[in-house]
């Protein structure tokens, strides 16, 4: 579907224009054409194949979606691809953006997301004087709009961390904690799988070896590599102490049971001698002493008290009980 398609001339916004008329377009001098779609058909991206002069692979890889972020060049053309990540309740919810970017237009797909640029197009017409340097500059600007989204995720991760550490030591609570800390690794993983292959290939963008594209720009790419560094490391140091959570919590569940075993057998023990007391009374001798005397039954159940009482108290000393 076709969200917008506009042609710039000199960091000034000319005109939307359909489809069918960016060839009218885009060889006039100075000009550039920013095409945004969302979950494009088969038949818009042979359009934009058309239109653009794509390489078959990269229009494949954006129809296909599910891709490895990366940074590719076909020609002239620079193929992006990033993961769009929105913190939605307790999960992370993954989209996807592809950008082609070349010498006099920029094409964006996104897909499997209710996210939208509309904030990056009127933050780039509100400076012409960057939007001057082309296409490159609004591939920039995609990027970084991208990368900043996933500075919120980040901050849930760790609110909803620092929330558990917390709560840590609360009794009986280990088990659902050591739940809770695998549903923030699997979150942590989501963020690194789209930061970490990124941030391994953004370095193209800027450097000796920049396509031609992105030189006007390259302190800008830099700058997004920058952030990417900073929530990897972020996503690293996150990660580590959800390891070191979960194995205090595993730890904890060892003492909770040791606890609990504890418990059952001093209770098993206490019982053991009161059933030792009552079995050597309970024995059918004519000839047992006190077998006939009055006060035998009140002495055996006193005796049995006794020794129950007093391996209480001593477990209890102990703090088994």
């Amino acid at each position: 579907m076709l969200i917008n398609c506009v042609v710039y001339r000199e960091g000034n916004k000319l005109a939307d224009i359909d489809l069918a008329n960016i060839s009218e377009w885009i060889d006039q001098p100075g000009c550039f054409v920013w095409v945004a779609l969302r979950d494009a058909s088969m038949e818009e991206l042979a359009q934009m194949q058309k239109e653009f002069s794509l390489h078959p692979l990269a229009i494949e890889d954006a129809a296909n979606g599910h891709q490895r972020p990366k940074v590719e060049e076909y020609g002239e053309t620079v193929f992006i691809v990033m993961q769009l990540l929105e913190q939605r309740a307790d999960t992370v919810h993954e989209g996807e953006v592809a950008i082609f970017v070349g010498r006099n237009f920029v094409l964006s797909i996104r897909r499997d997301t209710d996210q939208n640029f509309l904030g990056v197009r009127q933050r780039c017409e509100r400076e012409p004087e960057l939007l001057k340097l082309g296409a490159g500059f609004v591939s920039y600007a995609l990027m970084d709009a991208i990368v900043d989204r996933y500075f919120p995720v980040v901050d849930a991760l760790e609110a909803d961390l620092e929330t558990i550490e917390s709560k840590i030591f609360i009794e009986n609570s280990a088990r659902s904690h050591i739940e809770q800390l695998y549903a923030l690794k699997q979150r942590s993983s989501t963020l690194r799988h789209a930061v970490v292959p990124l941030l391994e290939v953004v370095g193209k963008l800027h450097g000796a070896r920049a396509p031609a594209v992105c030189i006007n720009s390259q302190e800008y790419y830099r700058d997004v590599h920058d952030h990417l560094a900073l929530i990897n490391g972020t996503v690293d140091t996150v990660r580590d102490t959800i390891a070191t959570a979960i194995q205090v919590n595993l730890s904890l569940v060892t003492i909770e049971d040791s606890t609990i075993v504890k418990r059952l057998a001093a209770w098993a023990a206490i019982f053991a001698a009161s059933t030792a007391l009552a079995g050597i009374w309970g024995m059918n001798f004519d000839e047992m002493p006190e077998l006939h005397w009055k006060y035998g039954y009140l002495v055996a159940l006193g005796t049995i008290g006794s020794v129950a009482g007093i391996l209480y108290w001593r477990f209890r000393r102990k703090g088994w009980l």
